[in-house]
């Protein structure tokens, strides 16, 4: 599986459904200029896709504090994503949504991206694009493992902090605590002195 670290998004064109429940045409490159967070799930319907989904939307401020618009994509049909919203969570449904639901029925994104599977369904890959629509993260999980939706806040504060700053962020560094201090224990002389 190749990685697309490093290299532009590939754009796309597909149908999706937007925060309002409205019908639309989304383009990648429409956002040029904001970051995004474009994240893959399976399908509709099911379990673990549920808790990120409805965790990206409950989390949707702290993206757009941050000039980053989170997009969902999946191989089901809009028509599919519009009757997950309109059911509600205690039925099995997703309810209100806050960004858009790209529907990835062709199965194009999913490939171009790499995060489809033999199946026909898609990993849960999320990719963080610059402003540049540029790809600088990208992560990728088997069917049962759901995503840490702060940790993806996290990313998005980290690219940011070292595009302002030209500092990089090491292990565990978050916005706003004094992280850039260095660890002994992070150290390769400790490493060296304690294995």
């Amino acid at each position: 599986m190749p990685t697309l670290v490093a290299k532009p998004a590939p754009d796309f064109s597909a149908q999706a459904v937007m925060p309002d429940g409205s019908f639309k045409e989304l383009k990648l490159s429409d956002y040029k200029g904001k970051y995004v967070v474009l994240f893959f799930y399976p399908l509709d319907f099911t379990f673990v896709c549920p808790t990120e989904i409805v965790q990206f939307s409950d989390q949707v401020a702290d993206f757009e504090s941050r000039n980053a618009q989170v997009i969902g994509v999946s191989i089901d049909s809009h028509f599919t994503h519009l009757a997950w919203r309109n059911t509600e969570r205690k039925k099995g449904g997703i309810g209100q949504i806050d960004y858009p639901l790209v529907a990835d029925l062709d199965k194009n994104i999913s490939r171009a991206y790499d995060v489809l599977m033999d199946g026909g369904i898609a990993l849960r890959g999320l990719f963080l694009i610059d402003k540049e629509g540029i790809v600088q993260h990208q992560l990728i999980n088997n069917l049962p493992l759901g995503r840490n939706i702060d940790e993806a806040v996290r990313m998005v504060d980290s690219l940011q902090h070292f595009e302002n700053n030209g500092e990089v962020c090491p292990a565990n560094w978050q916005k706003g605590k004094d992280s850039m201090k260095p660890d002994p224990k992070g150290s390769l002389d400790y490493f060296e002195k304690n294995n």
